[in-house]
């Protein structure tokens, strides 16, 4: 109880609805560990010491675990189109300010840039939290004595985040090369998908072990994903309106009045929750069959 006032005063309505959608995944994977446990199929606890892993990382990612971390708190992770927030790297902010003044952007498509731009903040973010994290998790190794098996446990974990930090340095990477390009280009006749996150995935497809048939199928299924988000986006921004207007309910309007709003942010913040659990459920499954098929070609 005391987390969850913690997280109403110190996280917008979109990012409390995000966080409890990481929180959801997270107590499904817990579920399932706990099945694999309960039939021995965890003995080495490699799985449990990952999930360990992963509610740091949540914790960090939200500034809940303890450190002073106001990025993306107060925000929304949509960005608006007055573009207010900061990108806080001087070479996006320089390829910002030189895609904004150079005409070959309709507003949509600098609504849509600008998303790209915060989607690349936001990866670099989650990159820094979980370098952090590690760091953390490899102090605390060193220092404590364990026994063997324990220590080779703990020792595989930190190899598969190694490699997740490799993946994500290197998706960060091919993320500002597209930056740079677009910004100095625009965005050609090609463009097939306009979600940061689908356009990563379609990147990393293209270049995986994936057949023409399997490469099509995945194509498609990223359609489907980008409709998905889509409709996550619009139900995100009514609840940033809606919580805006119980505000002013609350301070101005009667008691019935209070009553309706409340009702309608309830329900509004209810299906935020339920569409961000299933958007980061199917990000989850669409990047680990992407990683799958790229590891299976190395």
């Amino acid at each position: 109880m005391v987390l969850c006032s913690l997280w109403q005063l110190r996280l917008s309505p979109v990012k409390l609805a995000e966080l409890h959608a990481d929180l959801k995944i997270q107590e499904r994977d817990e579920l399932n560990w706990k099945k694999l446990k309960a039939e021995g199929l965890d003995e080495d606890g490699v799985k449990e010491a990952r999930l360990a892993h992963s509610l740091s990382v949540i914790l960090a990612k939200y500034g809940l675990d303890g450190k002073k971390d106001a990025q993306l708190l107060s925000g929304n992770s949509l960005g608006d189109s007055a573009q207010d927030d900061r990108l806080e790297d001087p070479r996006l902010e320089k390829l910002w300010h030189k895609a904004k003044t150079s005409g070959k952007f309709s507003s949509e498509e600098l609504d849509k840039l600008w998303r790209e731009f915060l989607h690349h903040k936001e990866k670099v973010h989650e990159y820094n939290v979980l370098l952090d994290t590690l760091s953390r998790t490899e102090e605390i190794h060193e220092n404590v004595i364990s026994p063997s098996d324990l220590s080779q446990v703990k020792g595989e974990v930190l190899h598969s985040k190694h490699a997740e930090l490799k993946d994500k340095l290197r998706s960060i990477n091919q993320g500002l090369d597209r930056l740079r390009k677009v910004s100095h280009q625009g965005y050609g006749p090609e463009t097939e998908f306009e979600e940061p996150r689908v356009i990563d995935l379609w990147d990393l497809a293209k270049s995986a072990n994936f057949t023409e048939k399997e490469l099509e199928s995945f194509r498609e299924e990223l359609k489907h994903f980008e409709a998905k988000i889509e409709k996550h986006n619009h139900y995100q921004k009514q609840l940033e309106i809606s919580h805006q207007k119980l505000r002013h309910v609350e301070s101005v309007g009667d008691r019935e009045h209070v009553s309706r709003s409340k009702e309608k942010y309830a329900v509004l913040e209810e299906k935020t929750k339920e569409l961000g659990y299933k958007v980061k459920k199917h990000l989850q499954d669409l990047s680990s069959r992407v990683s799958r098929a790229r590891h299976n070609e190395l």
